[in-house]
């Protein structure tokens, strides 16, 4: 009989049955909620599948409600599809009363309950979790088979040959090898669709006023997920964000039905309007499908293929379609690469020595710069912005002002709803903050208020002018920019894509340039460093 009936919630441990001996312990995380999950592949009449949700993979960092509530709700409801199949499961929740709070810890108590004869696990996405299942190989008296996780193109020895091939990690070579590999958007072995790899030149269009973004479907809470919600807002409730008017899908059918919506209805829109922001629009046309691909209810194939057969049967545009697979194929899979390329030492750089604490009101949101102000009161809403909002709103005020890299990896991992630490790491290290010299961003990713200004209508609500360039009712980017280049000379002159702002700089006047570093100071040393929020 399956541990999880159809229809009915996961059973506590004291009602699971007698211990199952000699078959396969297959042990699945809560980002691993994929049918087709190497470890999941091979399950015969007396394997057990241990699911569990633990203290410690919530509290590591103090998670954003939202996130929690989701990743529970989505592994009661995978652990309830598994158990309608018949295979046992063997479920335990947050609240059981021996909960150990550790997945070590549950993996000892489940191999004294079913007495297997291995198990096995799907490599993590995380260096921290590796680590911890090579050590039940040595402490465990029982063979422990650690599988690749193949729901990703690039295995980490591909990626290994793809670095040790190239002079620079650049993701737009890497993206044209897996175009290669997988044929999306391919014509021939070496042919893109309408002859070009990239459609990025197409894609950083203002949203004009005149065109609204799309109606969204619902997916309100159903008695399990309420339940969850009920449990996070106790032991939770301390955390950053909110649990307010939670209906993000937590099903495989409901994320499949979320993908078939964004093909359909936003997709066509994406491309062009991808790099916009509009206060009170934190969706506007981006699929949002990211935490259901990082939690594993939708496969990356399955996204890029819906969307590819969208553009051949003519519903939506090549650069929609191109950018839409690039963010998959190409960025997703190039920064884990990165990732596991350069742990464990990555997690440390520092190359433009910031040393600055993040303030207080990236947990507050209590800022008169209004695009911050937005893009953090939408996340913490939402535990989602777009990466525009991540990169250049949030990530530049971060890479211009010289926080600490720990500290803003630390922000970015705890309110993001898609985020781990394979994604968040180089995103932050590498193309928000610069902090890894370079290793594959040609340049720091700064900018002044005018972009902001060009890309959104936060301006227009903001106590600061972005026409304005020094003193009191300046934008603060315009003359952080000029700062950060100013302070980061002997680091960045010689970058060649920075020539043109360095010859700018040069031509300033002493006078000027004592201005720019008085406004910088002024600004930044009235900040208000973080509290222990997060």
């Amino acid at each position: 009989m399956p541990e999880i009936p159809a229809g009915g919630r996961p059973r506590a441990e004291a009602d699971i049955g007698r211990p199952q001996t000699g078959g396969t312990l297959s042990f699945v995380l809560g980002d691993q909620l994929s049918r087709d999950l190497s470890s999941l592949r091979d399950l015969r009449e007396g394997d057990v599948v241990l699911m569990a949700e633990v203290s410690e993979e919530a509290t590591y960092v103090r998670h954003h409600q939202r996130k929690i509530a989701f990743l529970f709700s989505a592994m009661r409801h995978f652990a309830e599809a598994l158990g309608a199949e018949g295979i046992h499961v063997d479920y335990v929740r947050l609240d059981d009363e021996n909960n150990s709070g550790s997945f070590s810890g549950e993996l000892r108590r489940a191999l004294a309950r079913h007495q297997p004869a291995s198990v096995v696990v799907t490599e993590p996405g995380e260096w921290r979790v590796l680590e911890m299942m090579k050590a039940w190989r040595e402490d465990l008296d029982i063979p422990v088979d650690i599988r690749r996780d193949d729901r990703f193109i690039a295995s980490h020895d591909d990626f290994a040959a793809y670095a040790k091939s190239t002079k620079a990690l650049r993701m737009e070579y890497f993206y044209r090898e897996m175009r290669r590999k997988t044929g999306y958007l391919m014509e021939g072995p070496d042919q893109p669709s309408q002859g070009k790899w990239n459609f990025d030149h197409d894609n950083r269009e203002p949203l004009p006023k005149g065109i609204e973004p799309p109606a969204r479907p619902d997916f309100p809470p159903d008695a399990m997920t309420e339940e969850v919600l009920a449990l996070v807002a106790t032991r939770f409730g301390n955390h950053f964000g909110s649990l307010e008017r939670f209906d993000y899908p937590v099903t495989r059918e409901d994320a499949l039905a979320y993908l078939g919506w964004f093909i359909e209805t936003a997709l066509p829109g994406f491309g062009t309007y991808q790099d916009a922001m509009r206060q009170g629009e934190p969706l506007l046309f981006h699929s949002h499908l990211s935490g259901l691909i990082n939690c594993g209810l939708l496969g990356p194939a399955e996204c890029c293929e819906r969307a590819e057969a969208a553009y051949r049967a003519g519903e939506a545009p090549i650069n929609a379609v191109e950018g839409f697979i690039r963010q998959i194929i190409g960025w997703r899979e190039f920064i884990r690469g990165v990732y596991w390329h350069e742990m464990p030492d990555y997690a440390t750089r520092n190359a433009l020595h910031a040393t600055r604490p993040l303030p207080d009101f990236f947990w507050t949101g209590e800022t008169d710069l209004n695009c911050l102000k937005q893009s953090i009161e939408e996340t913490r809403a939402n535990a989602y912005a777009h990466h525009i909002q991540r990169l250049m709103v949030l990530g530049n005020f971060c890479l211009l002002s010289g926080f600490d890299p720990r500290e803003v990896q630390e922000w970015y991992l705890v309110v993001y709803h898609d985020a781990y630490e394979w994604v968040e790491m180089p995103n932050v290290l590498g193309m928000i903050l610069y902090a890894d010299d370079g290793l594959f961003a040609s340049k720091p990713y700064a900018a002044s208020g005018n972009y902001i200004n060009k890309m959104s209508d936060y301006c227009g609500s903001c106590a600061y002018s972005p026409a304005k360039k020094e003193g009191h009712g300046a934008c603060p980017f315009n003359y952080l920019y000029w700062d950060f280049l100013d302070r980061n000379r002997g680091r960045l002159k010689g970058n060649h894509r920075l020539a043109q702002p360095y010859a700018t700089l040069g031509r300033m006047s002493e006078a000027k340039i004592a201005t720019i570093r008085h406004d910088a100071s002024r600004f930044l040393d009235g900040l208000t460093p973080s509290s222990d929020y997060g």
